[in-house]
């Protein structure tokens, strides 16, 4: 009873924040106080909290297992876009949209060494872009940097939990590639909720899927990443009956073997091809010999610190808990570089996003940034994923950030519609929304 009370308190004084521009100076003093007073108490010796209890478990290989799969081997990759052809005998260019064209050079191409494409003709280059970039098509999965939405569904107007301010088929177009969220599961319903449902209900994840389906069949040259935070640790056969209702399964990528080691990833243009360019991961209690489909994380990806409070961003492997700097290198991994402020309210503690630092944790550069941490990896290689709130804040820095790692050039327009002086407003409306629930509790 009290959680609902204080949840729909939190819902008020966001939205009376949201028509307010006074006392910002003094919240952001209170928020940055309040962070460190209870920082440690949350966190761990990197600043990020680790999830326990008796749900909690990390799933570990002595060994490799092969997946019977329906993959089907092709003789050539074929792409649909323009194509420019060099060879001995010809120089032509096409730009018809509805052409089957050959990509590549005349070597063959294995996915993970299972089935390989033979070069017919004249030595090709291929214009269509994979993930937004020509480039990518022939790079790894495991070896590209993506930008990642921490709490993708969690875009609610007036409410101070949500991490995002554009939904995801925003987030989509204008390059978010991951998508990551956490769900709980309501009357034997998965939905996506913020720690409770009471406190942020994003939706049902069939819905949520539903969306991402609708996105990938207009976007057919387009890889997504979905890793579902399992938050109340169930039976990974809950997320099945999403998934398929959804039509997302259809998309669904199913390695070969299990777990994926950094260099068994297939090229974009491999999935591309597949037309399995939904990868799905999940946090806890994934059971890939039970559902192929759907992949353990920790086995395959590690994090650093989880819920960061250190503007530091330690990059320090924090899950799955003792694995080794061998083993860490042969997997790709997940940068948590989503600063937040703790606050403690009835007794409770609650992180919620630290905006009035968007604009230094999304930047290029400087203490603190994306752009610094990324490029400060002490593992020879930066991270594939980039967990960030509020992604719009900094007008695309973060994927200047992605963009400069992958040897490209960030060059679009970002992001979703206005964005006149978001990381302000988004300070405006969440910290002055926490000063006044503190007020509120203390008169009650």
């Amino acid at each position: 009873m009290h959680f609902s009370l204080l949840c729909s308190f939190i819902w008020i004084v966001g939205a009376w924040a949201r028509s307010t521009s006074s006392l910002i100076t003094s919240t952001a003093t209170i928020s940055t106080d309040t962070a460190t007073a209870t920082a440690t108490s949350l966190s761990d010796n990197n600043g990020g909290s680790l999830p326990t209890g008796s749900g909690v478990s990390y799933i570990s290989y002595s060994t490799t297992i092969t997946v019977s799969t329906t993959q089907s081997s092709f003789n050539a990759s074929v792409l649909t876009g323009n194509l420019t052809s060099t060879g001995p005998d010809s120089s032509t260019t096409t730009a018809d949209p509805t052409a089957t064209v050959l990509v590549g050079t005349n070597s063959p191409s294995a996915l993970n060494g299972t089935s390989s494409s033979t070069a017919i003709g004249p030595s090709t280059t291929n214009t269509t872009p994979c993930n937004g970039h020509p480039e990518y098509c022939s790079r790894q999965y495991s070896n590209l940097t993506y930008i990642a939405a921490h709490n993708s569904p969690f875009d609610i107007p007036n409410n101070i939990a949500s991490n995002q301010e554009y939904d995801v088929f925003a987030q989509l177009n204008d390059g978010i590639r991951m998508l990551q969220g956490q769900t709980h599961v309501v009357n034997d319903t998965v939905y996506y909720c913020h720690t409770s449902c009471d406190l942020l209900n994003g939706g049902t994840a069939e819905s949520y899927f539903a969306n991402i389906t609708t996105w990938l069949e207009a976007n057919r040259y387009d890889v997504v990443t979905i890793l579902i935070g399992n938050g109340d640790y169930v039976s990974v056969g809950n997320f099945t009956g999403p998934i398929e209702s959804s039509g997302l399964s259809k998309y669904a990528y199913t390695p070969p073997i299990i777990p994926m080691s950094l260099s068994d990833w297939p090229t974009l243009e491999d999935l591309i091809l597949r037309n399995q360019r939904a990868v799905i991961f999940m946090d806890y209690d994934a059971n890939q010999t039970s559902v192929p489909y759907i992949l353990d994380e920790f086995s395959q990806i590690w994090e650093t610190p989880f819920d960061p409070t250190n503007q530091s961003f330690p990059c320090t492997v924090q899950r799955p808990p003792g694995l080794s700097d061998d083993q860490a290198k042969d997997r790709m991994y997940l940068a948590n570089h989503n600063l937040n402020a703790p606050i403690t309210l009835l007794g409770s503690s609650i992180l919620v996003p630290d905006t009035a630092q968007l604009n230094e944790t999304n930047a290029l550069s400087g203490y603190g940034s994306l752009g610094l941490a990324a490029n400060n990896s002490t593992w020879g290689r930066p991270p594939n994923f980039l967990l960030v709130d509020y992604y719009n804040a900094g007008n695309g820095s973060v994927f200047e950030v992605a963009a400069e790692l992958n040897g490209v050039s960030y060059t679009k327009s970002c992001c979703g519609s206005s964005q006149t002086s978001a990381a302000r407003r988004l300070q405006r409306d969440s910290f002055l929304g926490i000063a006044l629930l503190v007020l509120g509790i203390y008169l009650l």
